[in-house]
């Protein structure tokens, strides 16, 4: 039996791993995270992910399949498409508030020594 096993089998299942491999494309948190602004069109969400239309799309069939997102489709000329988070997708939020706090206290373009930046 291998010294690691024990991590093997911890971690093989572990929860955090599996949500990463579930949303951790670049591309999906970052539609997930500005969706918190609430219910936006197609090109709004492009505009401010600055992600190409065929990404897009492709992350936003994805996160909707996986019931992160919801699509609404109104007909009326000009047909018009909105995404909004689910209540899974919003779950996720708070998770993301706790990134920004990690953020703004440790990344820092300048400083690359692991040092806390003041506050």
């Amino acid at each position: 039996m291998s010294p690691h096993s024990d991590l093997e089998a911890k971690y093989a299942n572990c929860p955090v791993i599996k949500t990463l491999e579930e949303v951790g494309s670049r591309w999906r948190l970052t539609v997930i995270h500005v969706l918190r602004e609430g219910e936006l069109r197609f090109n709004e969400l492009k505009r401010a992910t600055d992600a190409n239309s065929q990404t897009l799309s492709r992350v936003l069939d994805d996160l909707e399949e996986k019931g992160y997102v919801k699509r609404r489709v109104e007909e009326e000329s000009p047909i018009a498409v909105y995404y909004s988070l689910t209540p899974k997708g919003a779950d996720l939020l708070s998770a993301f508030d706790e990134i920004l706090e990690w953020g703004e206290k440790w990344i820092d373009d300048d400083r690359a020594d692991g040092e806390e930046r003041d506050p």
